[in-house]
């Protein structure tokens, strides 16, 4: 059967996911751990380093303004599990507005950035990319800000690896991920939630503050750049 976007979507709601061997075989396999990483949405672990990085650094933080950008990055490694496929339908999610992106420039330089699936109040988290001094990191804090507020009680990571477990992500059983994952399905949120802004202040991120709502742009501070996504 050729996989389809409907298909892949279908997927994360019984809590699976695709992965290939490497980028040159065309073979998708179905992935569903025995203990699943999960980032829990109020335990995400702001350094002293990371928060002056936030703060001081010189960045423009976007989303879905290159989604395909974000995706062939985070292939361009020596190995990974995005083929041409995964790469295709990832694209296709996009289009459809259940796949999105956030971006961290440096000018014109796209430096950092991850990507994932929104089904309900869940967000999958795919994968991420660096290409300067804490890039992804800068992408997860940014990410992390935006979820809260939006509403999102899932913040899968799939696995736990050692860079996920010191920014405060978990592994939990996957018993206890599928009981987290149909609640989360059944509830709602919003990647892009009313009244926040294109580019929240730095100090909001970096001190995880949203004010509690989303009733206007004050609520999350905004950015003394103008940024905008598209």
């Amino acid at each position: 059967m050729k996989m389809t976007p409907e298909i892949l979507l279908a997927a994360y709601g019984q809590g699976v996911f695709p992965m290939a061997e490497h980028r040159d075989n065309p073979v998708i396999h179905w992935i569903d751990p025995k203990r699943r990483g999960i980032f829990p949405l109020d335990n995400f672990h702001i350094s002293r380093s990371l928060r002056r990085r936030i703060l001081r650094v010189d960045v423009a933080v976007t989303v879905d303004r290159n989604f395909a950008s974000v995706v062939a990055a985070c292939a361009d490694r020596s190995e990974t599990w995005i083929n041409s496929e995964i790469s295709e339908l990832y694209g296709a999610l996009h289009v459809q507005g259940f796949a999105h992106s956030l971006e961290v420039w440096d000018g014109d330089a796209l430096i950092g950035g991850v990507y994932g699936v929104v089904r309900g109040a869940a967000f999958f988290g795919e994968s991420m990319f660096s290409r300067a001094t804490d890039g992804s990191k800068l992408a997860l804090a940014y990410l992390m800000h935006r979820l809260r507020a939006g509403g999102f009680q899932l913040f899968d990571t799939q696995f736990l690896t050692p860079h996920l477990a010191s920014l405060g992500a978990v592994e939990i059983p996957r018993q206890l991920y599928h009981q987290r994952l149909r609640s989360a399905l059944a509830a709602e949120a919003e990647f892009n939630p009313r009244g926040y802004p294109p580019e929240p202040s730095a100090g909001a991120v970096a001190f995880g503050s949203t004010a509690g709502s989303t009733t206007g742009p004050a609520d999350f501070g905004t950015s003394h750049r103008s940024t905008q996504t598209s």
